[in-house]
């Protein structure tokens, strides 16, 4: 199994509107990976090098290979898929929509809120994700190497308004998570169950 590849990124494309595919030379092969969204963000221009962390899946009639910016990454995926009714297309889109360190927190938390906004997550699916996943994921970070952060959100039925409200005005679930770890640090915030202090922070956090 191949763990991971490092070559020339020689294109980028976009068959489906759900699905980047890297084009990679490594000594003359090419290999086409899927990769998630992120990846392609913070990867380095065409013709640069670049290595690609990866999960090879056989189906009947082709190989398939799914890339990923780090192994730990990678790892998750690999964790998501042993879930019933995870496929690899929704791995992607919850590693995409949330990123890995946001990813991880939001099942450790059981904030199945926030895993069901990932388009293809229903709320069945996001709570068995946090129910399989939740302690093991909470052992995991800790050898991955990923710091654990402490969980600094509005009590849940404020939560579920505070995220419904910054969804709406267009923030996606990655900033709704970020900026509300961010502003319950702050004490007076964290003891409030008033949703328009959390949601009135929040903006001016994430409008810096």
């Amino acid at each position: 199994m191949l763990s991971y590849l490092k070559g020339t990124l020689v294109a980028i494309q976009k068959p489906t509107a759900t699905r980047i595919m890297a084009i990679l030379d490594v000594n003359g092969m090419g290999y086409e990976i899927q990769v998630v969204p992120r990846l392609v963000q913070a990867a380095p221009g065409l013709g640069e090098s670049v290595q690609i962390f990866t999960h090879q899946q056989v189906r009947d009639d082709q190989i398939v290979l799914f890339g990923f910016t780090s192994m730990a990454e990678r790892d998750l995926f690999r964790q998501l898929l042993g879930v019933s009714g995870v496929g690899p297309q929704v791995a992607i889109a919850l590693l995409d929509t949330l990123g890995l360190q946001e990813l991880v927190q939001a099942i450790v938390s059981s904030n199945t809120r926030l895993l069901s906004r990932t388009p293809g997550v229903g709320t069945k699916t996001a709570e068995r994700i946090a129910v399989e996943l939740k302690a093991k994921l909470a052992e995991w970070r800790t050898t991955a190497g990923l710091t654990t952060i402490p969980d600094a959100a509005p009590v849940s039925v404020v939560q579920e308004e505070v995220e419904m409200m910054l969804g709406a005005l267009g923030y996606s679930p990655s900033e709704i998570l970020q900026a509300l770890r961010a502003v319950g640090q702050e004490q007076a915030i964290a003891k409030t169950a008033d949703p328009e202090v959390w949601i009135r922070e929040a903006i001016a956090w994430l409008s810096r």
